[in-house]
């Protein structure tokens, strides 16, 4: 239920955040309205600002004007403010699955107030998909535990190391230098399929500590990549609780999901470099409105897979559609001829796991904070 609960929240505060970056639409009256200053008739003044007003909306600061004074009324904003159920979403969403590039080339090109605009489509899409995800329970794993068939595989690979480095310590003689480091190897091998972390009969002929006889797992540095700011902060982090950084790293990716739009546009430039008419504000909008398809087709794909629908009746559509969906936005929105969409479609393929490898690197240095 929390999980339900929680989603919701989610795709409430998504499309309230769309609707606040989305120009308002105009809609009829609906419900009892309660009119201007004067009803209806010449001379009517705006409620808000005082203008004269000479249509349905205030051509001075937007307000419409009647204004609604029921409680019918009130749930009516609230579902239209959440789900911006208007003229705009209608016009869209239509164009946005089948013909994206018609889409983004008649926004591109300025016809602007018919349709939703591509970041209000994409916080909206974006939040519902976390939301979605959510409720059906697709999430990271709070706590990982290590699976038993790899330990006790480990243990008896650890076991057979270590009778065969005896055997081999057996056959040679006390002064061979080779003898010395076998034993080595020996000590720490045996500390560490020891479990406590000691080897007891290590280091007691002389009476002194061997430190390679005191062996824990958990006190192995672990060296990634050399720098001790990545080392020391975020595998070290992983190292100690993973439940907790994956569960950083999904909430970092729903925060922060925006960054696939500029991390995405320069590799479109690229591809149209030497096309001057088509600049980084075209590019822009192509992502978004891409992003915000690939959205609704998981928040489906994740619905249909709870309702019960077969897995591949679920995974095939979302593996066909995505390339199909690319390739229509690219010569719809550039007015690309086949072969010039085809080979863009098969770099552009390359470059979003590009850019899912960048973000999600982003989203693991945020998480070490």
């Amino acid at each position: 239920m929390s999980d339900i609960t929680e989603g919701l929240g989610g795709a409430v505060e998504g499309a309230l955040l769309g609707r606040a970056v989305e120009p308002r639409a105009t809609s009829s009256k609906s419900g009892a309205d309660i009119a201007t200053a004067v009803e209806d008739g010449a001379g009517a003044t705006c409620l808000n600002c005082g203008a004269t007003l000479v249509g349905p909306h205030c051509h001075q600061c937007g307000q419409k004007r009647s204004v609604h004074r029921t409680l019918t009324a009130i749930g009516h904003d609230l579902m239209h403010g959440v789900l911006h159920l208007d003229g705009k979403l209608w016009h869209t969403l239509p164009l946005l699955a089948f013909k994206p590039g018609q889409l983004t080339r008649r926004y591109i090109e300025g016809e602007r107030a018919r349709f939703v605009s591509p970041m209000a489509m994409f916080l909206f899409s974006v939040f519902a998909m976390f939301a979605v995800f959510q409720m059906v329970g697709i999430s990271t794993p709070t706590t990982l535990e290590v699976d038993r068939t790899a330990q006790e595989m480990i243990q008896q690979q650890g076991t057979e190391e270590a009778d065969r480095i005896r055997r081999e310590i057996d056959t040679l003689p006390e002064s061979d230098p080779r003898r010395a480091e076998l034993e080595q190897d020996l000590r720490f091998i045996e500390g560490a399929l020891a479990g406590d972390g000691r080897d007891e009969n290590a280091g007691e002929a002389n009476g002194e500590s061997d430190p390679e006889a005191s062996f824990d797992l958990r006190d192995l540095e672990i060296r990634v990549t050399g720098v001790d700011f990545i080392d020391d902060g975020i595998v070290k982090k992983w190292k100690e609780n993973p439940g907790l950084m994956l569960y950083k790293l999904q909430a970092n990716a729903y925060k922060f999901s925006w960054l696939l739009i500029p991390l995405s546009i320069p590799f479109l430039w690229l591809m149209f470099a030497w096309k001057r008419a088509f600049r980084a504000y075209d590019h822009a909008i192509f992502v978004t409105y891409s992003l915000s398809f690939m959205s609704l087709l998981f928040i489906t794909a994740s619905v249909a897979g709870a309702a019960g629908v077969p897995n591949w009746a679920v995974v095939l559509p979302v593996l066909l559609i995505p390339p199909i969906h690319l390739y229509k936005q690219l010569r719809g929105a550039y007015r690309l001829r086949r072969f010039s969409a085809i080979w863009r479609l098969g770099a552009l393929s390359v470059f979003i796991w590009v850019v899912v490898g960048l973000f999600l690197q982003v989203m693991l240095l945020l998480g070490a904070f």
